[in-house]
This record gives structure tokens, C-alpha cells and sequence, in this order.
């Protein structure tokens, strides 16, 4: 069964989902991208690598952190003929090792990187150490010639610094060319639309390549399983819903869970037409 909403699923905006979705969708993005760009670019997927504390928060789900957890069953000494103190369990702070995933468009001949394409992570946008480090990566690719494409399917925590937003969207896609800085696209949709088309922007001379995220997006949703995984009995994760979308959500979701064969005739009558 396909993804009940129009657009982003925030479902998988869960801190379980997130960082395993954030890897399929950066690679899903590749594969959908080379066979267009072939044979004059290759898409590199490169890992940026950082320690960080565990945040369980925000590292749950996230294979190579490992959680310790208590025994149940206190071990005592047989021999024991005073009272001993039981411990109270404890946390001690450590460092976990946390890989993110990006893209960059680079010339076959040249190895120039013409294109960075980044999916916002939790970290990249929570205030903090993480979000610092990003910022600057992203100066510096903004400093450069090489072109910019910022995709965030996060509503949670502040949007990446934009000049001449007055209001905030759920979702956002920047796209920032080389060649018309400091001017960007700015793709703005709600949790109710459809993730717009966006343009690639390569070498100055060359046509733009139009991407169709929310077919990516939808691929990736079938291919991961997640329509087995996610609850939609749970309510929708962080931040709050506005009662206008609540009521919507509801009412999209109560037709999903008592009866399917119902919802696919909505979602066909309902679902916006979108241009490919």
C-alpha cells in the first residue's frame, strides 16, 4: 500500500526511521539521477564522519550505537549477612561515532565538483556543535563556484538562514547556482501538498535536469517497508500540529486504518496532479 499522505510522510521523520531513511533516500537520489547525467558526470555519495555524544534522541536507530542495559536481578553474595546498598543505575557520558551521507555531482574528466546536494539531518538543523559544523561546510560551498541543493524534510527545529522568508513551510528545497549568488530557489510546500519538482542545476552552459523528489521519495517509502513498519495509530511526531492539520491527519489516517480499499479511491480522487 502506498504512503498515505500526499507528500513527505512525517512518520518518518521518527528518530527509529530517520537516519535509516536519510541513507536510502541519498541513495535513491543517486540511482535516479545518473542515468541523466551519464556520461558526462558521475554522482558521488560521500560520509561525513563526527563523534557525538549518545543522544538517544536523536541516535536511536542508528546500527552502531549500542545501548547497555541493566539486569534485572541484582546479583548478592551467599555468604551476605549484613544489608547491602543496591547501586542506582547510571548513564556515563561517551562518545559515539554518527556518519551522514551526501551527494556531489562531479565531472567525469575533471573530477570538479559541480553540484552538492544535502538532505538535512536532525543535527544539521538542532542548535549545537553539529549544526555549527554544517553552517560552515555551507559557507564554504557557497564561497565556491560549485552549486548548492539543501533538501529538508524535517519540520522539527529552525530552517538553514534565509534572507526575505517572512513564513516558515513544513518542508523546504534551496537551490543555489554558482553563477547567481547570493539569489536562490527557495521550494516551500506543507505537510497537505506534494513535494514540488526541483531543479539541478550543472554547468552554467548545460540545461537544468528536473528532479522528481516525490517519486524518489515514494520509492524509497515501498522499497524500505515502511508502510508495514509505521504505527499510524501513534500520533504524528514533533512539533505539534496545527488543529487545522491534526484534524486533517486524522481524518486521512481513520480512513487508512478502517478501511483501505477506501482510501486508495480518496487518495486517487484527492491526490494533486503533479507535472512530470
Amino acid at each position: 500500500m502506498p504512503s498515505p499522505f500526499p507528500g513527505m510522510n512525517p512518520y518518518l521523520e521518527l528518530p527509529a526511521l530517520w537516519h535509516e531513511f536519510h541513507n536510502r533516500l541519498i541513495v535513491a537520489i543517486s540511482d535516479a539521477l545518473t542515468p541523466y547525467l551519464q556520461p558526462r558526470y558521475y554522482v558521488a555519495v560521500e560520509t561525513r564522519t563526527y563523534l557525538d555524544d549518545d543522544n538517544l534522541d536523536l541516535l536511536v536507530g542508528i546500527p552502531d550505537a549500542i545501548v547497555l542495559t541493566a539486569a534485572t536481578t541484582p546479583v548478592a553474595s551467599p555468604t551476605a549477612t549484613t544489608t547491602q546498598t543496591r547501586p542506582k543505575q547510571i548513564r556515563l557520558p561517551m562518545l559515539i561515532e554518527v556518519k551522514e551521507r551526501y551527494l556531489e555531482v562531479r565531472e567525469v574528466v575533471t573530477h570538479q565538483v559541480i553540484t552538492v546536494i544535502e538532505v538535512l539531518s536532525p543535527k544539521n538543523k538542532r542548535k549545537g556543535d553539529r549544526r555549527t559544523a554544517y553552517e560552515k561546510k555551507r559557507q564554504r560551498v557557497l564561497g565556491s563556484l560549485s552549486n548548492l541543493v539543501e533538501i529538508d524534510l524535517l519540520r522539527e527545529n529552525t530552517p538553514m538562514p534565509m534572507i526575505g522568508v517572512e513564513e516558515t513551510s513544513d518542508y523546504r528545497i534551496v537551490v543555489s547556482r554558482g553563477t547567481t549568488r547570493p539569489m536562490a530557489d527557495l521550494y516551500e510546500f506543507q505537510l497537505r501538498e506534494p513535494i514540488p519538482n526541483f531543479s539541478l542545476p550543472l554547468k552554467p552552459d548545460e540545461p537544468e535536469l528536473a528532479v522528481d523528489l516525490q517519486a524518489i521519495v515514494l520509492g524509497v517509502y515501498d522499497r524500505g517497508s515502511y508502510q508495514f513498519r509505521i504505527d499510524y495509530h501513534q500520533p504524528v511526531p514533533p512539533p505539534k500540529l496545527s488543529e487545522t492539520d491534526q484534524q486533517w491527519v486524522d481524518e486521512l489516517l481513520t480512513v487508512l486504518t478502517t478501511n483501505k480499499s477506501s482510501f486508495i479511491s480518496y487518495n486517487i480522487r484527492y491526490l494533486p496532479t503533479r507535472t512530470r
